[in-house]
């Protein structure tokens, strides 16, 4: 059985949330949509909750899913789950307390294909911003 990823998308009507990687490991500095592995006996929804309080120190809800998607990490399958969420705040004011990444930023979505962004996220990208054309 394949593990799963989730990938989290907080859209604020103009830009989505996205996060510069620690320099650790193989994806290591590079951006990504947030999010994270999901645990042996966790649903997505609480796979999403649990990432956000880890690695932003914020509680999220989740929203619709988007998309979904398989790669091979390391010869092994990972299914890969998009998600719709909402943060309680957008993290300029009152900072989000990052674990994981060196830093944040709201871009917009035409800007993520400029950076260096993980694979497995550019693979749901196309679906993202379909659904992104879909929420203006």
């Amino acid at each position: 059985m394949a593990k799963t990823s989730i990938a989290c998308i907080a859209f604020d009507g103009e830009k989505i949330l996205i996060a510069h990687r620690n320099p650790t490991g193989q994806m290591g500095d590079r951006w990504e949509f947030p999010g994270g592995k999901v645990e042996d006996g966790e649903s997505d929804q609480t796979a999403i909750v649990r990432e956000f309080e880890e690695e932003f120190g914020v509680k999220v809800s989740v929203g619709e899913k988007i998309t979904e998607t398989f790669f091979m990490h390391n010869g092994k399958q990972i299914a890969l789950h998009a998600y719709e969420i909402k943060v309680p705040h957008d993290g300029i004011a009152q900072k989000y307390v990052l674990t994981e990444h060196t830093e944040y930023k709201w871009a917009f979505p035409a800007e993520i294909p400029t950076l260096n962004f993980v694979d497995s996220d550019m693979l749901i990208y196309p679906d993202v911003m379909k659904w992104v054309a879909g929420k203006k």
